[in-house]
């Protein structure tokens, strides 16, 4: 089977929007944005679990992240919370929201990325907390 060297498709520039533009179950966002802090998040002992198991248990931080528009909290799981430190600048790729007890988290999953980025000018907006927001699900009858 014969193929051309250069038939492959053009990459399509990232749109990058900012923390304010976020609304509940959307996804495919790339966001620069920089860590305010990182809490790293216990995990639970299960009792009946081998020790090995614990070994590679999920490790969880939240951290707060934002622009100069607002903040969110970022849920950042295993490898994701060693480039999560506070004062980090990251771009988050295919980032999506997801909801947690009526409230937005911000999320990378297998199909996104988090690269590290140059330290950014600007200062995160902390009064503009999405995370604080609580949303509810309403059914519509019609």
């Amino acid at each position: 089977m014969a193929t051309q060297g250069g038939d492959k498709p053009a990459l399509r520039k990232p749109v990058f929007t900012k923390v304010d533009q976020l609304k509940p179950g959307t996804n495919g966002h790339t966001l620069t944005v920089k860590v305010v802090s990182a809490t790293p998040v216990p995990g639970r002992a299960r009792p009946a679990a081998p020790a090995a198991a614990s070994s590679r248990a999920p490790r969880i931080a939240e951290c707060l992240v934002g622009d100069e528009t607002g903040a969110i909290v970022f849920t950042a799981r295993n490898e994701q919370v060693d480039l999560l430190k506070a004062g980090a600048t990251v771009i988050l790729r295919n980032a999506k929201i997801d909801m947690f007890k009526g409230s937005m988290r911000l999320a990378v999953d297998k199909w996104g990325r988090i690269e590290p980025t140059e330290p950014a000018s600007f200062t995160v907006k902390e009064d503009n907390n999405l995370s604080l927001v609580e949303y509810e699900l309403v059914n519509v009858a019609e």
